[in-house]
């Protein structure tokens, strides 16, 4: 019984010496996120309480901001252009990284230059690539559309007409795509060989390899892109801000690119009313948390892992 209860007390005590080895090493990175991340999100859940405007302190009024929000006509339309831009940006790149992924993994040659030609844009400053979106879109003279004009079509205002400043920013977003191409196809190289062999077997053609054994075999890795684009463009704000709101811009296609985290940016930064700012940021942690949640019960479903399981 001795012997039982010093073995136990000798794995005990190597536990907590690999615990706080673990907890030693990891530790630069607790404290950043106590003092860069967990404290900041406390505070603003303070200031989200009260009136501040940096200069002076803040003063207590209670859910006054939150009730703001409802009233505040700019939240709605804010809302609404973030989550106009979300539902056609995210299943567009999804479709277009899987597609040029797949491209890529069929190539036998050249490989890793294409692989690095399609991340390269990804490393592009998103204040150059909202730079780059006026000078591609531009109604006048923009090289999109004078490539249009090759075919006899009349390129829209891109960047003035509040009906095509939204599609504009979307294709534009698909400059970033790399990313999402590289994991999907490290996630097509993952795929068993054996699978398509036996399709091939079965006299399966291209598509129906792709539909039933490809995609179902990296549906884990596009729900993932699925999420995380979501939240991504839930949170778009550089490139639109660049474009439109840069440099004393102040046309009328402003309210069609008004994203929320611009809006919020314009309340914190601009008109410094810090403890609204406050307000708006909360809902819009609230709001990507519903989504996410909200994704996860109604897609899992389609998720196939391995080993079978949903």
């Amino acid at each position: 019984m001795s012997r039982s209860h010093s073995t136990v007390s000798f794995w005990r005590t190597m536990r907590w010496k690999d615990t706080r080895a673990a907890l030693l090493f990891i530790s630069p990175w607790i404290i950043g996120f106590l003092i860069f991340t967990a404290w900041p999100v406390i505070n603003s859940a303070y200031l989200s309480l009260t009136d501040y405007d940096v200069i002076n302190d803040p003063s207590f009024v209670g859910f006054d901001n939150y009730k703001q929000l409802f009233e505040d006509p700019k939240v709605g339309l804010a809302l609404r252009n973030t989550a106009l831009f979300t539902v056609m940006s995210v299943p567009l790149h999804l479709v277009v990284s899987l597609a040029l992924a797949l491209l890529l993994n069929g190539a036998t040659k050249a490989t890793g230059f294409f692989r690095t030609a399609f991340f390269l844009p990804r490393m592009t400053p998103p204040v150059a690539i909202g730079i780059l979106l006026l000078m591609l879109f531009n109604g006048q003279n923009g090289l999109i559309n004078s490539f249009l004009g090759v075919f006899g079509i009349d390129g829209p205002a891109w960047t003035t007409d509040p009906d095509w400043v939204k599609p504009g920013l979307v294709l534009m977003s698909l400059w970033t795509v790399g990313s999402s191409i590289v994991i999907i196809l490290a996630a097509l190289r993952g795929v068993p060989q054996e699978l398509y062999d036996s399709a091939l077997v079965d006299g399966a053609g291209w598509w129906r390899r792709t539909l039933r054994i490809t995609v179902p075999m990296i549906s884990p890795t596009l729900f993932f892109l699925f999420i995380v684009d979501s939240i991504a463009a839930l949170q778009s704000f550089t490139e639109a801000y660049t474009a439109f709101f840069g440099s004393g811009n102040t046309t009328y296609s402003n309210d069609a690119a008004l994203f929320y985290a611009i809006y919020l940016f314009q309340q914190a930064f601009e008109f410094l009313h810090m403890g609204y700012a406050s307000a708006l940021a909360w809902l819009l942690f609230i709001v990507i948390m519903a989504i996410t949640g909200i994704q996860i019960l109604v897609t899992r479903r389609y998720v196939h892992y391995e080993g079978g399981q949903q």
